[in-house]
Order: C-alpha cells, then sequence, then structure tokens
C-alpha cells in the first residue's frame, strides 16, 4: 500500500457525517475555519443512514424523543414529519442539513481514518492523519490544524459473555434489522433498554414466544402525555430529590407499577439511569405477549437457565446490550482515558492539547441534536479564540477543576452511564463557556 501525503496544515479534520459531524463542520463553518471531513460511509446520516453498513437502527427504529426536543433549531423539522420520526425521515432530514449548507462538498465519503497522532509538543501541535479509500485503497496522510472526532458512539456492539454455550442464534442487537429474523422462533432478548423494549414489540407478532432477560429494574415512560409528547410536558425545575419522588408518582398514574409485570423493583430513584421511552412494552406484558425473565446464569444447548433457578428453551437470544466508546484510530492516553471513558472538560476536550476535541460523547435525558450543535458551537470558538487571551482563559478553565454536571443526580456507576450528564446542568455549562469565547 503505497502513502501520499497532502499539507493541509491550516484546516481541521472533521472524522464522522453524522449528526454530530454535520453540527461540527456547520460550526466550522460558520466562523470561517476550513475543514476536511472524513466518513466511512457513502452518504451523510451515520447510524441513521440504514444503507450505512456501520448502521445499527433497525426497520421500526424511531426516535424516543420528540422532533421538537431533538431537531437543529437553525433547521426545524417540517411539520409534515412524525412526533416520533422514523430512520427514514431522520436520514432525509439529515441530508437536507447538509445540502442545505452545502457540507457534503468538504467531505471526503467512502474513507476511513486509520490513525490520529500529534506531531510536535505543546497543547496545539499539528495532528497527522492517516486514511484509506475505499476497501484497502491507497493510504493518503496530512498534517491538520485540529481534530474533532464525531464518529458516534453507538456501533460498537458491547456483547457480554455468557456461561456455556448457546446452540440456537446468538445475535447482538446490532445486527438486527427487520422482525422477519423471529418468524416461528422462540425469541429471548437480554436486556430492557429502549432498544432491547422496541425489538421485543417487534418480535410479538412474529415470533412463537417472547421473554425479556432483565437485571435490574426499571423506570418506563409513555410517548404521550395528555395527547402530547411526554418531553414537552412539565418542565418545573424542583431541587433533584424532589423531583424524583413527584415524578416517580405522576409516572406510576400513566404507566402504573411495572412490578407486578414481572420486573425487579429498581434499586435506585428515577433519573438515575436512562428511562425507557416506550408506551407499548407495558401493553404487551400485560396482554401476556411478553415474559419477563431473571437474569441469565449459564446456557446449556438451547436451555437458558436463569439466576432465580428457572429456565427456558429458545431458537434465538438477542442481546440489546448496549454500546461501547470506539476511537480506534487514535491512542487512548491521548484521549485521558480513565476506568470506562474518557475524561475530558464537558465531555469535549482532551486536557493536554488545546486543538483536539470529540463530538457526542454525552448522554442524557432530552439532550437533542441542539445540545451537541451547542457542543460544536463551543469547540468551533475555542479553536478561533486559540492564542489569543480568551482562548488562553478557556485552556485555563479546561485544566482547571472540572465542573459538576450532574445535576444533583447520583447516576448508577455502569459502563453506558460513564459519559451521563444533566440535560439542562450541561447545556448551561456549555453555553456559558461559549459566550465567554463569543
Amino acid at each position: 500500500m503505497s502513502t501520499s501525503t497532502l499539507d493541509t496544515r491550516d484546516r481541521y479534520a472533521v472524522i464522522g457525517a453524522g449528526p454530530s459531524g454535520l453540527a461540527a463542520a456547520r460550526n466550522l463553518q460558520k466562523l470561517g475555519l476550513p475543514f476536511t471531513g472524513f466518513e466511512t460511509y457513502s452518504d451523510v446520516g451515520g447510524l441513521w443512514n440504514i444503507a450505512n453498513p456501520r448502521s445499527t437502527v433497525y426497520e421500526s427504529a424511531h426516535l424516543i424523543s420528540s422532533k421538537r426536543m431533538t431537531e437543529f433549531a437553525e433547521f426545524p423539522m417540517a411539520d409534515t414529519v412524525a412526533d416520533y420520526p422514523s430512520h427514514r425521515e431522520l436520514c432525509g432530514y439529515f441530508s437536507a442539513f447538509a445540502d442545505r449548507f452545502g457540507l457534503r462538498e468538504h467531505y471526503r465519503f467512502s474513507t476511513r481514518v486509520l490513525q490520529v497522532e500529534p506531531v510536535g509538543d505543546g497543547a496545539v501541535p499539528l495532528w497527522r492523519v492517516r486514511w484509506s479509500e475505499g476497501d484497502g485503497g491507497e493510504a493518503h496522510e496530512a498534517l491538520f490544524k485540529g481534530v474533532i472526532i464525531a464518529n458516534g458512539t453507538l456501533a460498537e456492539p458491547n456483547m457480554p459473555r455468557f456461561e456455556g454455550r448457546f446452540e440456537g442464534e446468538l445475535l447482538h442487537t446490532s445486527a438486527y434489522k427487520s422482525a422477519a429474523l423471529f418468524e416461528g422462533k422462540r425469541v429471548l432478548v437480554v436486556g430492557a433498554g429502549n432498544s432491547g423494549c422496541d425489538i421485543a414489540v417487534d418480535a410479538v407478532h412474529r415470533a412463537r414466544r417472547v421473554d425479556i432477560s432483565v437485571r435490574r429494574g426499571y423506570y418506563f415512560v409513555p410517548k404521550y402525555v395528555f395527547g402530547k409528547p411526554a418531553d414537552t410536558v412539565g418542565g418545573l425545575k424542583l431541587p433533584p430529590w424532589l423531583k424524583q419522588k413527584i415524578d416517580s408518582v405522576i409516572l406510576q398514574w400513566f404507566t402504573g407499577d411495572p412490578v407486578r409485570f414481572g420486573f425487579p423493583r429498581p434499586d435506585y430513584k428515577m433519573y438515575e439511569s436512562h428511562p425507557v421511552v416506550n408506551s407499548l412494552i407495558l401493553h404487551h406484558l400485560g396482554h401476556g405477549d411478553i415474559g419477563v425473565k431473571a437474569d441469565i446464569a449459564r446456557f446449556e444447548g438451547k436451555t437458558v437457565h436463569f439466576k432465580d433457578g428457572s429456565q427456558g428453551d429458545y431458537d434465538l437470544v438477542l442481546a440489546a446490550t448496549g454500546y461501547k466508546l470506539h476511537y480506534p484510530f487514535i491512542a487512548r492516553e491521548l484521549l485521558n482515558w480513565q476506568g470506562m471513558a474518557p475524561q475530558l472538560y464537558l465531555n469535549i476536550f482532551a486536557p493536554r492539547f488545546d486543538n483536539l476535541a470529540v463530538m457526542g460523547m454525552i448522554e442524557a435525558s432530552g439532550i437533542g441534536w441542539q445540545g451537541r450543535y451547542e457542543q460544536a458551537e463551543l469547540i468551533a470558538r475555542a479553536f478561533k479564540a486559540s492564542g489569543s487571551d480568551k482562548g488562553a482563559q478557556f485552556a485555563a478553565r479546561k485544566a482547571g477543576p472540572a465542573p459538576d454536571l450532574t445535576g444533583g443526580f447520583k447516576y448508577l456507576k455502569l459502563e453506558r452511564m460513564a459519559y451521563y450528564v444533566h440535560k439542562d446542568t450541561y447545556r448551561a455549562a456549555v453555553r456559558a463557556a461559549s459566550a465567554e469565547l463569543a
């Protein structure tokens, strides 16, 4: 494989053309900062483009937050778009966003980034980016002024290890696309997060039997309250302890107590883990279409033994066990990776560098793409201010104590919660930092 070198030292590299990458590209564009984008697939949309081989969406996938709480503020979704858009509508939305602002022309598509590394010392080194075009094509490299990593957080499956051997089909939900997979099978879904519940509901009409295996209890939020999308109702600012108490009572008015369907009682308070937004899972549980099982102890042939001593026979086990952060092209130490996730200032900036940022490494109930757009706005302003007095002040804050982004909530110590933030607290912190750089 030959290697060619280009000189792009006045430009920034943006890795990814999903929602976060497009937000980064748009905000660099707004401030007149030249950039080159890199995208493995042949078009924009990231995971929401189901044609993308790295996409982890399935045919029935829809947003779990409503369109008005999720859209980019400068590019609202059309009134004709559903309250909870499908992946097809969302893919079209991102395509239209890229067209509206002329972003595609700045991207190299069908291009895989192989390595990102600093060249030189200090907080503002140049960055060598190596990439290949097509499948095993010629390798290229170039030096960039800075790098924004925006390749997403929901592409690398987190497949647990199970004791024993299962002789049926054992898949991660990342491989799931269509309910045809379930036709005539005895199905066990492992995990009752948002994807697990969506897929269990998909399976009801095709499978011989559907069970869902859970390790802990969950809080289930309906998609509609009083005829409106649930995330558009309420919004009173209350102390965390009071909000948890009031909202958990109100929630039971609408959903009842999931414990009576077989779910364990949550051993944590509401909002300490991501809630499940699904109006159908409890409906099907109440109709006996889905059964709740305990955590898995071991496999034995097609028999699954559960930790409560029960067992069941299955043809397909589908692990809805989430995803891992995956930045394979950059050394972990450059991102200050500690434990389960990189430790970054505002979940964005690597502490050693002023020209390396990560987009989209946040999870929060209701953060939406506007929350990520605000990240991109801050990144662009910080990059532009580099070398100025404002830039030096920002770098000093970045090197100081990390702000508390929890909003007073005690989140579960789980890998998927390692970069979880409180939406209002986080957005206020990002907007304040951005305003100081304006």
